[in-house]
Order: C-alpha cells, then sequence, then structure tokens
C-alpha cells in the first residue's frame, strides 16, 4: 500500500459493493484464479480448497475481512512472482498451500458447503461420500 489513505478510500466493486480499494485490486487479480485451476488442477491437492475459497470471498455474505484474507490467498496464488516457482514438480506449491491454509485457518468459518459445492462443480470434482452413521 502506497499510503494510510489507500486503506480508508473505498470504491464500488461488482454488484455495486463498496470495497478498500486493496481488496478490489486483490478481487481483480485472482479473477484469474479459476481459468489458472484448471490448467492445473490435477496437480495440485488443495484446488477445491483453494476454489471454495474464491467463491467464499465472491459470497455478500461473506464479512468484508474475511473477504481481504482471501482474495490476498487467491492473489498470491495467481502472482507470477513466487517464493517457490510453482513449475518445480513436488515442492512448485508448497508455499501457495501454505498461504491457503494459513487463510483458511483465520477465516474457514466462513467458506460454507455451499462454496465448497460450486468448487466441486466447477473443478468437475465428485461429491464426497457420506457416512449414513
Amino acid at each position: 500500500m502506497s499510503d494510510a489513505a489507500e486503506i480508508i478510500n473505498t470504491v464500488k466493486g461488482e454488484g455495486g459493493v463498496y470495497l478498500p480499494k486493496s481488496i478490489q485490486r486483490n478481487e481483480r487479480r485472482s479473477r484469474g484464479l479459476i481459468p489458472k485451476l484448471l490448467r492445473f488442477a490435477g496437480q495440485i491437492p488443495f484446488a477445491d480448497d483453494l476454489a471454495a475459497a474464491y467463491f467464499a470471498a465472491r459470497d455478500p455474505l461473506t464479512p468484508m475481512k474475511a473477504k481481504a484474507v482471501l482474495f490476498a490467498a487467491g492473489a498470491y496464488f495467481v502472482m507470477p512472482v513466487d517464493m517457490v516457482p510453482d513449475v518445480l514438480a513436488g515442492l512448485g506449491f508448497t508455499d501457495d498451500a501454505t498461504v491457503l491454509a494459513t487463510a483458511l485457518g483465520v477465516v474457514g468459518m466462513h467458506v460454507k458447503d455451499r462454496h465448497r459445492a460450486m468448487a466441486r462443480k466447477v473443478l468437475r470434482l465428485p461429491e464426497p461420500v457420506r457416512d449414513p452413521a
């Protein structure tokens, strides 16, 4: 952030909702998340969690602070500059997984079953098997 005023200033986002500029910037960056996820979905073991976090961040019912954390995690995933390059087999997504796990640990209660269902639908993953007991 360039200055303190950026935190206070808000801009109109999608659906007429006012967002702090930093959240709106992260939302724009994370729009590339779903196409990147679909490209790498077979290689990323946490793809469904990342997509669910994205859908939770886009949900108008999700609190603003949770949106900020989730959009920041999504933006980190799609940024071309990474702590560990994603092309390294086996290690490439470890830093992304760490950022996502931390974000979900902080605001995971806001990622609902409906967000997980949307993520599975987009990624064409089967529904989880429910134990009848």
